[in-house]
């Protein structure tokens, strides 16, 4: 069957989202333009790495282009989204691996999520394709520095929401331990 691709330059919305309580939320990425609605599933874990990568990314973008690049230094306030996910939320695919790559020329973030493909004789191998055609589906994703900053600090928030809080300071306690800032050391 050959590949989709859901291709989005600089859509209306990305986001990444959530169905469930924590503890059991289902993570997704989702591009909308035009009453087009993508949404992809993903791991907590992917979309943390995602953002944080996103955002080493975009920093390592504006140092090269000696600050002159069209990149925030902080997620503008004014684009924030915190609306949940569009509906009807129907799930394109599982994300297996991710790329991102910053376009000098356009000035823009390509972000990149293949399907998960399963290999018919070790349910954990991914195929290998030789041609595009015939690989996994995708979803790419262009966005401007400003878009990229604004999906970075929704879905770092986002993943922080399901951790229960410091008693002290209120950050979210991070999984390998907390440092608080308040407490004169104090370790979770």
């Amino acid at each position: 069957m050959p590949r989709q691709v859901f291709f989005y330059d600089q859509p209306e919305r990305f986001v990444a989202g959530t169905v469930g309580q924590p503890g059991a939320r289902a993570f997704y990425l989702q591009a909308s333009a035009r009453g087009r609605i993508t949404s992809v599933l993903l791991e907590k874990t992917q979309v943390a790495a995602l953002a944080e990568r996103i955002e080493e990314v975009l920093d390592e973008a504006l140092r090269r282009s000696g600050g002159d690049a069209a990149i925030p230094a902080t997620a503008p306030v004014d684009l924030l989204d915190t609306a949940p996910l569009d509906l009807p939320l129907e799930q394109e695919f599982r994300v297996g691996t991710m790329a991102l790559a910053w376009d000098s020329i356009d000035g823009c973030l390509v972000v990149e999520a293949q399907a998960v493909i399963e290999d018919e004789d070790d349910e954990d191998a991914e195929a290998v394709f030789e041609d595009d055609e015939n690989g996994p589906d995708m979803l790419r994703v262009r966005l401007t520095g400003a878009m990229a900053r604004v999906f970075a600090k929704r879905a770092l928030d986002l993943v922080a929401a399901g951790r229960k809080p410091c008693p002290f300071c209120n950050l979210p306690l991070d999984p390998e331990g907390h440092l608080c800032p308040r407490a004169n050391g104090y370790r979770r």
